[in-house]
């Protein structure tokens, strides 16, 4: 598994939660919207999400309820908690620390200036 691969593996909680800060959500629901507002970015799969989901709720970060959809489907939403919210507080802090430091070190040569983060 790449650096890369290991960071955004990493980072899927974090990603879950800031998703699920705007509004309650159904799992095929928030690996789209992931997908879309970090413009293809972050990509997720049913079995990397449902994993992170059901520790999620383990942790009393987000709580799930079964909610009718269209036509005769049954959904399973996912909501933050108040907890979840808190921490998702705490792990944006800490993340953009990350980044800020890292490009601290990486020298302005080799840092990307157009579409990226630098």
């Amino acid at each position: 598994m790449s650096l890369m691969q290991q960071l955004k593996k990493g980072s899927t909680p974090l990603l879950v939660l800031s998703v699920l800060q705007e509004e309650p959500m159904y799992g095929y629901q928030i690996m789209r919207e992931l997908e879309e507002r970090s413009q293809g970015y972050f990509t997720m799969t049913a079995a990397s999400l449902y994993p992170t989901l059901h520790k999620l709720e383990d942790d009393k970060l987000v709580i799930s309820s079964w909610q009718d959809g269209d036509g005769n489907r049954r959904r399973k939403y996912y909501t933050i908690t108040q907890k979840g919210k808190d921490t998702l507080s705490d792990h944006a802090h800490e993340w953009q620390t990350f980044a800020n430091q890292l490009l601290a070190l990486i020298p302005p040569s080799l840092r990307q200036t157009t579409g990226g983060v630098a």
